[in-house]
């Protein structure tokens, strides 16, 4: 979990990093850090899943989390005391947000962000506004087809073989043995991680159209990966897209680890300018 808190313009006043544990381990530490901090708005991005369903009687908690003791917990809930706008999404709509804002993709009217990591998330910014509906995407979870050569059988929980059970960072230990940052130098390695995240980025191209896709999270961390993004992505679109300039389309964060806080900020901006106030800290 990480927290922070920044001015009106945006300068960070205080930050704070906690392991996420049992809720009723991590939330207190959380709670007691905005207390002593005085913000005027909170804006939250979380993991998911969500119920972000206004007017639900489950709004703002998590769902199938499978976190241990997360499951139902009330995130809009554990701040209500502080009666303060709050505005809550998921971590990677968060980070498309701050993406879309002030980092790779400012200046473009749309964006995809995906974190490939310990799992698999990604959020959409489309016409300026974060992508929601029935509720917020859950893209790290469509069907991919299986590389030729992969024997692997999957470890997500609910699909198995989905794209984040064959392309996250557990995928990648539990097919070659080894984790991500042991087998930098092993080609075929990336070469099949690149096939998985090509065709997701070329499904979100289909469906979404957005004018540049942006990854970030710890696989990312290998930055070798990006050319070979690209090129698998070119082979599989083949031409049927008109993208121009891949180095351009698919790019790293421009904000660094620091998108999903940003994102975090940008929401609480958003809460206060609903409610028609003006900020101190948020």
């Amino acid at each position: 979990m990480v927290c922070g808190v920044a001015n009106e313009k945006g300068e960070w006043l205080a930050k704070l990093t906690i392991p996420t544990k049992h809720p009723q381990e991590t939330m207190p530490e959380i709670i007691a850090f905005f207390e002593e901090q005085q913000i005027d708005s909170l804006g939250i991005g979380s993991f998911g899943p969500l119920d972000l369903v206004k007017g639900s009687s489950t709004y703002g908690s998590l769902a199938s989390t499978p976190k241990k003791g997360w499951p139902g917990y009330s995130l809009l809930g554990a701040f209500a005391h502080l009666n303060i706008p709050i505005s809550i999404t998921t971590d990677v709509n968060g980070a498309a947000l701050a993406e879309a804002a002030v980092g790779a993709a400012k200046g473009l009217d749309s964006c995809v962000y995906i974190t490939v990591g310990t799992g698999i998330g990604a959020g959409a910014v489309v016409n300026g506004t974060i992508l929601e509906g029935l509720s917020h995407p859950e893209m790290g979870h469509i069907p991919v087809v299986r590389h030729k050569d992969d024997r692997y059988e999957g470890n997500c929980p609910y699909h198995g073989d989905c794209l984040e059970g064959l392309a996250a960072g557990p995928a990648i230990q539990g097919r070659w043995g080894k984790a991500g940052v042991e087998l930098a130098e092993v080609s075929e390695v990336w070469e099949m991680e690149a096939y998985y995240l090509a065709q997701a980025i070329a499904t979100y191209t289909y469906v979404l159209s957005p004018k540049r896709v942006i990854l970030g999270g710890g696989v990312m961390k290998q930055r070798h990966l990006y050319p070979l993004i690209r090129q698998a992505l070119a082979t599989q679109i083949n031409g049927y897209v008109k993208i121009g300039d891949l180095e351009e389309y698919v790019v790293p964060p421009g904000l660094g680890d620091d998108a999903g806080l940003t994102g975090a900020v940008l929401l609480a901006k958003q809460a206060l300018v609903q409610k028609g106030l003006k900020s101190t800290n948020l």
